[in-house]
């Protein structure tokens, strides 16, 4: 599996990426991660949708947070189509307290068994298994449309031109 040193910090520290770096126009990687309800899903379960992939590395963190709850205020804004995932390695179980106790009512879904998200989108963070903070957008056609890898975790992505690029594809 292919690491990518230094491309994001976290508290300043370099940090080893596992997997590869995404760029705009490629095919969208599948994985296979866990809902809530411990049932696995795949890129393939929303084929044909546009997605916002709000990638973090802890639901239970300052930032984390604000992301998620700041894409669950958006989900309402948004045309029909579009679905926002979020997705960390957190256990199903700590994501559905946190999005119950917040209500947050966008998915979340847990990478917590195989880090299949991060291998295949290289937001793997090797020194912590947790999830580097980026932003993907997937067009209707299951091509990329936006890529954002936070370079210091503990900051908060670029909500904006997510949005937009989510918006354009819809």
């Amino acid at each position: 599996m292919q690491e990518r040193k230094g491309v994001i910090t976290f508290k300043g520290g370099p940090m080893t990426l596992i997997g590869p770096e995404i760029k705009v126009g490629d095919k969208a990687p599948n994985f296979k991660v866990l809902t809530n309800g411990l049932e696995e899903v795949s890129l393939d379960n929303y084929k044909g949708k546009t997605l916002i992939l709000s990638v973090a590395p802890s639901l239970d963190t300052g930032v984390c947070a604000i992301q998620t709850k700041r894409f669950n205020d958006e989900a309402s804004k948004l045309p029909a189509n579009v679905e926002i995932l979020t997705i960390s390695a957190d256990l199903p179980f700590a994501q559905k307290r946190f999005c119950g106790a917040e209500n947050i009512k966008i998915a979340s879904l847990s990478d917590h068994r195989e880090m299949s998200f991060g291998d295949a989108y290289g937001t793997h963070i090797k020194e912590l298994r947790l999830e580097a903070r980026s932003l993907f957008v997937v067009g209707k056609d299951g091509k990329v449309k936006h890529v954002e890898y936070v370079k210091e975790v503990t900051t908060e992505p670029n909500y904006d031109k997510a949005l937009a690029a989510a918006k354009a594809d819809a």
